[in-house]
């Protein structure tokens, strides 16, 4: 078993992941969903009646699916685990999955400290440790690393694609439940469809019209062939919200293949459109980015193309029309700005970024136990000032802290509500912003996003002075 030490070392060891994105495997995956719907009649003619709306009917997906291109992202990447586990942790911070609620909840990626190894020009695999939880949590531990590198990897593509904008991560279910009723515990007119994506990417630059595009992740301690299967299951994911026109939303679907002997890959598309983006000349008052969201009840359902003088029956899904436009790229950006104050550990100001339907009674207040982040501690990182939240647990059996946080500047503007503010800064200084390494002053791994927000981890005693590249340990 390794030393906390050498966990906490190899955390900022940058290696290999292989990427798959190439024709082939567009081919395979309509292959897998032309199956899939096969199976689906089958079972419709055989249980009929006795099947539950949905199991059995043929899904709706995305109508085409293409490849990346490899200028767009390299089909091999390098990353770091601790860049990873950052990426993970800032996209529960708003989960209302799991035993731990709210505030805590972006601790979860802890767990994955030691289930990844690799090194300088070689590839990311399981550790023996990831090994281990695969035979238990299998299914847990696949999809959770599955959101990080599809995340992470939409990230990377986004960015290279639009080299002048910034890109946010925005889960989806608290964004969609500004406008819509998802679940049962929602009050409002529901749909009843259970395909959604899990994350939204806002491609946008401060003053302008923000681009918003549905993410689908997940992954699978499998084969190739599995991810295939993933990757057309979510490709309906993606279509059940559609901005704009029909069939013009433009998507990002991932499955991390995660093989308990061997490296790990990647395998993703994009569906191609012109849509998401949310332009609309038409004054929409309350709206502005530092304006309360007024929480909508739009009936559900998508609008296609009317057949001559006959209206399209609404098709399951969502979908954002022109006239909610700027609502939307408000919601979207308040959103964000929630996730980063949860990161943060400060839920009154969380709070007040969300709607009711959106949670923001689980931000304020007490709750119970598993909420137990504060904002109240403050470090300096990589030379520069952060506040946020801490955590303490043990690492094979070795106490060690692990912080979160925004830079104290950037966070000073969400604190007063002031996003419009936070987004000039941060897209200012985006490219500044963004480091993973050993900080000696800290002890410890340090990751800090274009975001503004940083995680690191340190032993809880004086911690070790040892720096990545040229760590005597090594």
């Amino acid at each position: 078993m390794k030393s906390a030490e050498q966990v906490l070392s190899d955390l900022v060891q940058p290696s290999n992941i292989s990427i798959d994105s190439g024709v082939p495997l567009v081919g395979r995956v309509d292959a897998a969903a032309k199956a899939d719907d096969e199976t689906r009649e089958q079972k419709k003619e055989q249980e009929g009646k006795n099947q539950k709306k949905g199991e059995t009917e043929k899904l709706r997906r995305k109508p085409v699916l293409a490849s990346i291109p490899e200028s767009d992202l390299a089909r091999q990447v390098h990353l770091t685990p601790w860049e990873l586990l950052h990426v993970l942790g800032s996209s529960m911070a708003l989960s209302r999955k799991g035993a731990g609620r709210g505030l805590a909840e972006h601790w979860g990626c802890l767990k994955y400290n030691q289930a990844l190894t690799g090194k300088v020009g070689s590839f990311l695999a399981l550790s023996t440790e990831g090994k281990e939880t695969a035979e238990y949590y299998k299914a847990l531990q696949s999809n959770e690393l599955g959101i990080g590198f599809g995340l992470i990897l939409a990230e990377r593509f986004l960015r290279r694609r639009y080299p002048e904008h910034s890109v946010s991560i925005i889960p989806a279910d608290t964004a969609l439940r500004a406008g819509w009723a998802l679940t049962s515990r929602d009050k409002g007119h529901r749909s009843g469809y259970r395909y959604r994506p899990q994350f939204f990417a806002e491609v946008w630059k401060p003053g302008e019209t923000s681009r918003v595009i549905p993410i689908a992740c997940k992954g699978n301690h499998s084969n190739a062939s599995t991810s295939h299967e993933q990757l057309a299951s979510a490709s309906a994911h993606v279509e059940a919200v559609h901005i704009g026109a029909w069939n013009e939303t433009p998507a990002l679907i991932f499955s991390t293949e995660i093989p308990v002997d061997g490296p790990l890959t990647v395998h993703t598309l994009e569906a191609p459109g012109t849509g998401g983006w949310l332009r609309n000349t038409t004054a929409a008052p309350g709206t502005g980015l530092n304006q309360q969201v007024q929480e909508q009840n739009i009936f559900p359902g998508i609008q296609p193309p009317a057949e001559g003088a006959k209206t399209s029956e609404l098709e399951l899904g969502y979908h954002v029309q022109q006239g909610h436009y700027r609502w939307f790229q408000q919601v979207v950006a308040r959103t964000a700005a929630a996730g980063l104050s949860a990161f943060a550990g400060d839920g009154n100001t969380t709070a007040e970024y969300l709607t009711k339907r959106q949670g923001n009674e689980r931000f304020s207040g007490f709750a119970d136990a598993a909420v137990g982040s504060v904002h109240d501690a403050h470090h300096e990182l990589m030379g520069g000032p952060f506040v946020g939240t801490d955590h303490v647990f043990r690492l094979n059996r070795t106490r060690v802290e692990a912080f979160s946080g925004v830079a104290e500047d950037l966070f000073a503007h969400l604190v007063k509500g002031d996003v419009e503010q936070y987004r000039a800064d941060v897209h200012n200084r985006r490219s500044d912003l963004a480091r993973v390494d050993w900080d000696n002053s800290w002890g410890g791994p340090v990751s800090i996003r274009r975001d503004g927000s940083v995680l690191a981890i340190r032993l809880l005693a004086a911690g070790s002075k040892c720096p990545s590249p040229t760590c005597p340990m090594r």
